[in-house]
């Protein structure tokens, strides 16, 4: 995780999930994001979306495998990274 200012935070992850970034688990990470105020952007392959749009995040068509950066701006910037990473990491896995 990389911290160039207080309020920003991003990382890196890779997604782990058999069918890919398909709607159950692009859902649960817009479900998940709404709860912050930070701006929070998922990017793949050269593009930004809304972490907090379902549409946006499934319009990255991500594979099983690809690398995804969440990036975060705001006061909860941090918790918002963390949280994501988190889903990315534990439940992802259980979406299949």
């Amino acid at each position: 995780m990389d911290m160039a200012e207080e309020n920003i935070c991003e990382t890196t992850i890779s997604l782990h999930n058999e069918f890919g970034l398909h709607a159950r688990p692009a859902g649960r990470i817009a479900k998940a994001a709404q709860q912050f105020e930070a701006r929070i952007m998922i990017g793949f392959d050269g593009r930004e979306v809304d972490a907090k749009s379902i549409l946006d995040i499934l319009s990255l068509a991500a594979p099983n495998g690809s690398a995804l950066r969440i990036h975060a701006q705001g006061n909860d910037a941090r918790h918002a990274v963390e949280h994501l990473e988190n889903i990315f990491r534990e439940k992802l896995r259980e979406d299949g």
